[in-house]
């Protein structure tokens, strides 16, 4: 069954939609934006440009860009210096939530938290001797 949802946007209730995360208003606003960052960047000059730049230059909001960069609307491998922050610390990135280091200081915690683990089981079946 739908669900209603407030729009992070503007605030209207919405049905709630897996493809858009806006209310109706608000995806025409965004592909409005998409267009126009859709049309900058077919210029070949324009393809090496950084998001800093291209929010001077569109004047589209950063977080839409980041937004369009993560669903892969806007490629990286085509713009090579778009990306969007990674969600633990903000580093800009192509792929995934997290960048590598943060990935790899959380696969060193599990690995370690691991190690730890049966450290402790080998201590509880210790040998015992009774006489």
């Amino acid at each position: 069954m739908p669900e209603l949802e407030n729009c992070p946007t503007c605030g209207t209730v919405y049905m709630k939609n897996p493809v858009r995360d806006v209310c109706e208003n608000c995806y025409k606003e965004e592909e409005k934006k998409y267009d126009i960052v859709s049309k900058f960047l077919r210029v070949r000059t324009n393809r090496a440009s950084t998001i800093e730049n291209l929010v001077k230059s569109t004047g589209v909001e950063e977080e839409l860009i980041y937004k369009w960069t993560r669903k892969g609307r806007l490629k990286a491998a085509q713009f090579p210096n778009l990306g969007y922050p990674c969600d633990l610390c903000g580093t800009i990135i192509t792929q995934g939530k997290l960048c590598s280091s943060c990935s790899g200081g959380i696969l060193q915690d599990l690995n370690r938290l691991e190690k730890e683990k049966e450290s402790k089981e080998a201590r509880k079946k210790g040998t015992y001797y009774s006489f």
